[in-house]
């Protein structure tokens, strides 16, 4: 997996990136699959605006892309919020997968039920 952190409007520090690292290591417990995640931390010039921190925060999967963006008065704060939001989709995801994957196995084909019965497709329409 690759992680790439970077800053605007302000350094990251090593202890920022550990704090990360740290952080995304729950994203990967959730989906071992994560390929990619890009962090951005962004310091806001007028702290007024939205406290000061946003975080950006991007999750790339075989199939699918996953963004999310928080703010806060600290950089603790908005990853914790990114963090979160990501968590979220993952397992919104994960949940669309598995009912998915149940359904159609349990899932009869037309023809199938029809011919359980005894009598076909065609035939049965014309009754009703």
């Amino acid at each position: 997996m690759d992680l790439v952190v970077k800053g605007r409007g302000g350094r990251v520090s090593s202890q920022t990136k550990k704090q990360v690292e740290r952080k995304v290591a729950r994203l990967l417990r959730r989906e071992p699959r994560i390929q990619r995640i890009e962090v951005e931390l962004i310091q806001e010039p007028n702290r007024r605006v939205n406290g000061g921190h946003r975080v950006e925060m991007a999750c790339w999967l075989t199939r699918r892309t996953f963004r999310a963006s928080s703010t806060g008065s600290d950089v603790d704060a908005a990853l914790e919020g990114v963090i979160e939001r990501l968590e979220r989709q993952l397992a919104d995801e994960h949940g669309r997968r598995r009912t998915r994957r149940v359904l159609g196995a349990n899932r009869l084909k037309s023809g199938e039920q029809a011919a359980d019965e005894g009598e076909s497709p065609s035939s049965r329409e014309w009754q009703e």
